[in-house]
């Protein structure tokens, strides 16, 4: 009977929301699921039914597509030094000094605000 019960009520207050990742884990997920999806992609791109006459005519750069079908990189070294520096380490320290600025200037305006009721 107390299962039963207990079915019952946890029905009533709906589905559970799901578990929010941690920046590690959406990290290593984004890895794992870019490297299966690349991986597919190259599969239909290795199939018969794969017209790669008609994709290369479209594409600019003829000779990385075929390395990257072969299974070299999807980047380049140089595409990888720019995304670190725009989106990488050496870039949440800009953002951290940014936003502490942003405090410190927070601070000083509820300063000279409390100044001023005072004065007034």
């Amino acid at each position: 009977c107390f299962p039963l019960g207990r079915r019952v009520q946890s029905s009533k207050l709906g589905p559970t929301p799901p578990r929010l990742l941690s920046e590690e884990e959406y990290r290593v997920q984004g890895e794992v699921e870019t490297q299966k999806a690349l991986a597919e992609l190259r599969n239909v791109c290795r199939s018969p039914e794969f017209s790669a006459w008609s994709t290369v005519s479209r594409i600019q750069s003829p000779k990385r597509f075929a390395d990257f079908v072969g299974g070299a990189s999807h980047v380049t070294p140089n595409e990888v030094s720019a995304h670190e520096r725009e989106y990488g380490l050496a870039r949440l320290g800009i953002d951290e000094q940014l936003f502490e600025e942003d405090e410190d200037d927070d601070d000083e305006e509820e300063e000279e605000n409390v100044y001023d009721s005072f004065a007034g």
